[in-house]
């Protein structure tokens, strides 16, 4: 099982989304031993935010694709190909703000091209290229946002769900380290948050 894990933290190795991917990816190499993984992290790679001369690549027909226009979709392409190559992702997604990260969503937009990981049906129906990949997210917070009053505050794990489940990866577990900077219990946070791991 090829391991692609994305890191998207700018604690570096402080952090606890870090720590938590750590984890999950042991766990997955005591399941599956010998699994290869390949990390990105899409801080230190600088990813840059998405372009309207990208954006027009993407959308340029393939008879009037040149060589400039490939250049500019190098990146994108190489993000893609990590992607389709990966049986299994785990992302370490922070809450900051309410919401990922900048360099996160910039992997985002890279991956998402229309007839390489998502298309629609001829009525109109969204669907989802990128199949058969198992997604595990190791998100962190100062805050709790498992509770009701938390939840309407979260927009990691939601839109995460959502958005990868557009391009196809329906099969998305969250695992949480949350409430590291509040005192009762931030110092068995991220045990407990390894504690819940299960791979399945």
């Amino acid at each position: 099982m090829k391991i692609l894990q994305i890191d998207s933290s700018i604690m570096g190795e402080q952090s606890f989304s870090k720590k938590l991917g750590n984890a999950i990816v042991d766990k997955i190499i005591a399941k599956y031993p010998d699994s290869p993984v390949e990390k990105l992290d899409v801080v230190e790679s600088n990813i840059p935010h998405f372009s309207l001369e990208t954006l027009q690549a993407m959308f340029t027909p393939d008879e009037h694709i040149t060589d400039e226009i490939k250049q500019k979709l190098n990146l994108s392409d190489k993000l893609i190909k990590q992607l389709f190559d990966a049986d299994i992702l785990v992302i370490g997604a922070p809450l900051i703000n309410r919401t990922i990260h900048s360099s996160l969503k910039s992997w985002i937009d890279h991956i998402t091209r229309r007839g390489v990981t998502f298309g629609y049906t001829q009525e109109g129906k969204p669907i989802g290229f990128v199949k058969d990949k198992k997604v595990y997210v190791a998100m962190s917070s100062g805050g709790i946002y498992t509770d009701e009053q938390g939840k309407a505050n979260d927009f990691v794990a939601p839109y995460l769900e959502s958005f990868l489940g557009f391009l196809g990866m329906t099969d998305l577990t969250v695992f949480r380290v949350e409430g590291v900077h509040i005192p009762v219990v931030q110092d068995t946070a991220l045990q407990r948050a390894i504690d819940s791991i299960i791979i399945d």
